[in-house]
């Protein structure tokens, strides 16, 4: 029995010399799309941090941060990741004051330390409002963290982030393994992935070598590298800044002419091209009025839908014999808002309008007029509308509907808009059948963006915020050149009290489909409400149908989909049926993912548990720059 239970204790403890050997050698999964995916509680990839197994448990690192406002100096980035600033200015050959331009990548050296059974680079970080464990690893740390490490490394639950708190951030790193110091690897840096960024391309940039690269990361040549992930890049000497230096994009084709050309030539040319643009305005302007005014009279057709707006449409409320006090305090102060605004006389709308003829009739309450040459929208409305002119009164904002004069007359007021050519997004993004109306990737993540902004501007750049409170696919126009516009502010408010919310005393409007649940089961407005309609939105955008396709019984929000194209192995085949078919496969699938994503956490059931417009910017900002790239 005794010898029995010696050959035992030895083949344990042989086996157990087997294991750590193995593991001294072994080098760190790559962590792959688990960055963005916080409810993913499978932690066999690196997801919560790089296991500790190298030579040694302490050892310099560095990292690659693209400089982003308002971490984009030496002082800033420094702070946040807690650096040494005289190592940052140096390693990247700037002063200690230096700022740097948007989207530089930065390097930073860390200390890579054990913790417990992780590498991680010591830092910390104090909560502000709205912040949220995928915010800060993937917004502000720029997923140099992960949303499950931050879960498991801090006390504070993902639900009840404290303003003012400082929590524990651990930064991904790592130190080289025996048998990668045995070919003459010294560091190990972390580099965040950019669309269209290659394993060899990675290495190339910063001297390394692929082979190396891909054992340091457990993968394959056929392996994906996914956008915004991390990945370990072995390296024999320390990164440069030398290595940072993106290729500027290839200059705009030049003029071969010999610029000692006659110059009183140029001016003759010069003067050419004045006049024939001159002539084309005059022409278009006067073909615009003929239009108006005598070919509409023959067409007794709807007008075009790519001009018909449902944002311009009055909602409808109930006459009045006379206005209220609030109405006519404001029609007293009519000259004070004539300083900014025009206010037309009701007979100049009537001349515009033709009478506000049928002709000119857009839809609704809606015309279409000339004023002074330009085309503009015309909108009669019944009822008190001083705050929805007061509140665009003081804005600019160019990716919100510009109103550029008013008008009362006989218990109505009429709204002068600017005209935007192409009309609502929903006549682009539900008709594929039109050819001529099919938006491509690049299109509409710009589309999103502008309307991230233009609600990020509400939420942060107005005083009191406001609260949109009626974002959908039909109140979001574009012009010419497909950029988008937020319109319809009739349901526009400020927000009241610390959180920036308060209860609805009166009855629940919007569009079904966008409002959101807090809003439609307590009646409370904060600007997380116009969040939620985003994320609605950018489905809308990214799929093609309508938001009544995202619900199902009991009006609840569908996550089935959102599965599907997120969570599964076949997680890419499925996203094929997830996206508009109009794009036929011409997006790239990892950044879809990601837009997925960022829409999937503005539809959290808990306001809370959103993003803020200003997050939501930055990231659709650099998903925009890859997809240009």
């Amino acid at each position: 029995m005794f010898n029995m239970g010696y050959l035992f204790l030895i083949s344990v403890f042989i086996l157990s010399l087997l294991c750590f050997s193995s593991l001294s050698q072994a080098q760190q999964p790559y962590v792959g799309l688990a960055t963005t995916d916080c409810a993913n509680a499978d932690t066999s990839n690196s997801v919560l941090g790089y296991t500790c197994n190298g030579l040694n448990r302490s050892c310099q690192a560095y990292l690659i941060f693209r400089s982003l406002s308002p971490f984009d100096s030496v002082v800033s980035i420094s702070t946040l990741f807690g650096s040494d600033p005289s190592q940052v200015s140096q390693i990247n050959s700037v002063s200690e004051t230096a700022t740097f331009d948007t989207n530089k990548m930065v390097i930073v050296p860390v200390t890579c330390s054990c913790s417990g059974p992780y590498y991680q680079a010591n830092t910390s970080y104090v909560i502000k409002s709205n912040d949220n464990y995928f915010s800060i690893a993937n917004n502000t740390f720029q997923a140099l963290s992960t949303c499950q490490a931050l879960q498991d490394q801090n006390s504070y639950a993902g639900t009840n982030l404290i303003v003012g708190a400082r929590v524990v951030v651990p930064v991904r790193c790592a130190c080289p393994t025996k048998n990668q110091t045995d070919v003459g690897i010294q560091y190990l840096l972390s580099y965040l992935v950019q669309s269209g960024d290659t394993v060899t391309s990675i290495s190339t940039k910063f001297g390394g070598n692929t082979v190396r690269t891909l054992e340091a990361n457990m993968i394959s040549e056929q392996t994906t590298i996914h956008y915004f992930t991390t990945l370990l890049v072995p390296l024999e000497k320390p990164p440069s800044s030398a290595q940072t230096i993106e290729s500027p994009p290839p200059p705009p084709p030049s003029s071969t002419s010999d610029s000692s050309q006659n110059k009183g030539s140029n001016k003759t040319w010069i003067y050419v091209v004045v006049g024939v643009v001159a002539g084309t305005i005059l022409l278009l302007i006067l073909g615009t009025i003929i239009y108006c005014r005598c070919f509409l009279k023959s067409n007794k057709k709807e007008t075009d839908s790519r001009i018909v707006s449902k944002s311009f449409e009055a909602r409808e409320k109930p006459m009045k014999n006379e206005l209220n006090e609030e109405s006519q305090d404001f029609l007293d102060s009519m000259s004070s808002i004539a300083q900014s605004l025009k206010v037309y006389r009701f007979k100049e709308l009537e001349s515009a309008t033709d009478n506000f003829s049928p002709i000119c009739w857009i839809k609704g309450s809606v015309y279409r007029g000339i004023i002074n040459g330009d085309v503009a929208a015309i909108k009669k409305v019944n009822g008190d509308v001083s705050k929805e002119i007061n509140l665009l009164n003081k804005i600019n904002h160019s990716n919100v509907i510009r109103l550029s004069g008013v008008c009362f007359n006989d218990g109505s007021w009429y709204l002068v808009y600017e005209f935007v050519d192409n009309g609502p997004l929903s006549d682009w993004i539900y008709d594929n059948r039109n050819e001529e109306k099919v938006l491509n990737w690049a299109q509409r993540i710009q589309i999103a963006l502008d309307v991230a902004t233009g609600l990020d501007y509400l939420h942060s750049f107005t005083s009191p915020p406001h609260v949109h409170q009626d974002i959908n696919s039909s109140n979001v126009l574009l012009d010419s050149d497909s950029r988008a516009k937020i319109a319809n502010f009739a349901l526009a408010r400020p927000t009241e009290g610390k959180e920036g919310e308060f209860a609805l005393t009166r009855h629940i409007v919007g569009t079904k489909g966008f409002m959101a649940p807090e809003y439609l089961e307590n009646g409370l407005v904060s600007t997380k409400l116009d969040v939620y309609a985003f994320g609605v939105l950018m489905l809308e955008i990214l799929t093609g149908k309508e938001a009544s396709a995202f619900y199902g019984e009991e009006n609840k929000f569908l996550s089935n989909a959102l599965d599907v194209a997120l969570n599964k192995e076949d997680g890419l085949e499925s996203l094929r049926h997830f996206i508009d078919p109009s794009m036929l496969g011409n997006y790239p699938q990892e950044l879809a993912i990601f837009v997925i994503r960022l829409a999937d956490s503005c539809l959290k059931k808990n306001p809370a548990h959103r993003p803020t417009m200003d997050e939501i910017v930055q990231s659709l900002s650099r998903i925009l720059k890859a997809s240009l790239a």
